[in-house]
C-alpha cells in the first residue's frame, strides 16, 4: 500500500509537471518571437560583453565609449523590416549592430586624425545640417486654421490658377512646302473661314502633324513647353469660335480654331488648405534660417588679402589682411 501511494503522489506530480509545461511552453514561444524581447536579450549579451571587455581597466576615457541605446536597437530593427519585410535573424541583427559599431569607430578615428579638416564636403554637410535646425524650429510650431487663412489672405496671387485652353490646329508643314508654308497657310484660312473646327475641308488643305491635331484643356506654360512661348502668346489672344491665324510655332505654321477658354482665377482657401500649408511651412523655414544666419554671422569677421600695389610686390610679399564690410554698410562680413 505504502509503494502505492509513493507512486500515486508520483504520478500526481507528473501530471502538475506535464500540466505547467503545457502552459508555459506556449507562453514562452509567444514571448520569444516578441521583437522587443530580442532587443532586451541582445542589450543584455552587448551590456555583458562590454563589461567583460571593460573589466580591468577602470577609469577609461568616455570617449572610448560607444553606447547603444535600445531605441538604437528598435531603429535597426525598423530600418531592416521596412527594407526587407521581415524580421532579422539573430545573425543578421549582430551584423547590422557590428555595422554601427564600426560607423562610429571610423569617424571618432578620422575626426581624432583630422581627417575632417579642410574637407569641402563635411564642411557642406555639417553647413546643410545646421540650416536645417534651423529650419526645424519653424517646423515645430503648427498653424491654426485662422493663421493660414489670414496669410492666404496676404499672398493668393501665388496660388492664382492660369487660364486653359482647348484648341484644335492645322498644320503647314516648311519641310513640305518650304516659304510657301506661311503663305500656304493664309489662302487655306480664306477658304474655312466660317467652316466648324472638325471641318473635313480644313483637314483636307493641312498636312499630318507628328502630335495632336487636338489639345484640351491646357495651361499656357504646357501650351509653350509643347508649341514655343511665342506660340502660346499668341494663342492666348486669340477668341474662341473661329479659325484663326497663321501662327508660328517650333514646327512651322499653323491655323487655329480655340473652341473653349477656362479663365484663370484665385481658389478658394478651402480647395487648397493643405497647400497653403505647405506654402506656409516653407516660408516659416526660410525666414527661421534667414534669422539663425544673420544671428551666426555676426560673430565673424572675414578677412581677405588686400590687392597689390605692383606685380613685384605680389611676387615678393605676402598680401597683407583687411576687413571687409557688409552691402548693407552695418559692420564687416
Amino acid at each position: 500500500m505504502r509503494f502505492r501511494h509513493v507512486a500515486d503522489i508520483e504520478t500526481q506530480s507528473t501530471i502538475k509537471q506535464l500540466g505547467m509545461r503545457r502552459f508555459f511552453l506556449p507562453a514562452a514561444k509567444r514571448w520569444l518571437r516578441e521583437p522587443l524581447v530580442h532587443f532586451l536579450m541582445i542589450g543584455l549579451v552587448l551590456f555583458v560583453v562590454y563589461g567583460y571587455m571593460q573589466h580591468g581597466r577602470g577609469g577609461s576615457e568616455s570617449s572610448k565609449q560607444i553606447p547603444l541605446t535600445l531605441d538604437d536597437l528598435r531603429q535597426m530593427d525598423m530600418y531592416f523590416v521596412s527594407q526587407w519585410h521581415r524580421q532579422p535573424t539573430p545573425e543578421e541583427f549582430q551584423a547590422m549592430v557590428e555595422d554601427k559599431v564600426r560607423e562610429e569607430v571610423l569617424y571618432r578615428e578620422a575626426l581624432a586624425m583630422g581627417l575632417d579638416k579642410d574637407d569641402t564636403i563635411v564642411k557642406r554637410r555639417m553647413a546643410q545640417k545646421m540650416q536645417f535646425l534651423a529650419e526645424d524650429v519653424a517646423a515645430a510650431h503648427e498653424p491654426s486654421t485662422d493663421e493660414l487663412k489670414a496669410w492666404f489672405d496676404k499672398n493668393k496671387e501665388k496660388f492664382a490658377l492660369p487660364s486653359r485652353y482647348s484648341f484644335r490646329h492645322l498644320y503647314f508643314s516648311p519641310d513640305k512646302r518650304g516659304k510657301n508654308a506661311q503663305e500656304d497657310a493664309a489662302k487655306a484660312l480664306a477658304k474655312i473661314a466660317g467652316q466648324p473646327e472638325d471641318s473635313k475641308l480644313a483637314a483636307s488643305l493641312a498636312d499630318p502633324f507628328m502630335l495632336q491635331d487636338y489639345y484640351g484643356d491646357r495651361a499656357p506654360s504646357a501650351i509653350a513647353k509643347e508649341f514655343g512661348p511665342p506660340f502660346a502668346v499668341a494663342l492666348e489672344k486669340m477668341k474662341p469660335g473661329s479659325w484663326q491665324g497663321p501662327i508660328e510655332s517650333g514646327y512651322g505654321w499653323h491655323l487655329v480654331f480655340v473652341t473653349t477658354v477656362i479663365p484663370g482665377r484665385i481658389p478658394a482657401f478651402e480647395e487648397i488648405e493643405p497647400d497653403v500649408k505647405t506654402a506656409w511651412l516653407g516660408e516659416q523655414k526660410q525666414q527661421a534660417w534667414d534669422k539663425a544666419y544673420r544671428e551666426m554671422r555676426a560673430k565673424y569677421t572675414v578677412l581677405l588679402p588686400a590687392p597689390p600695389s605692383d606685380e613685384s610686390a605680389q611676387a615678393t610679399a605676402p598680401p597683407k589682411p583687411r576687413e571687409i564690410a557688409t552691402s548693407s554698410g552695418e559692420g564687416p562680413l
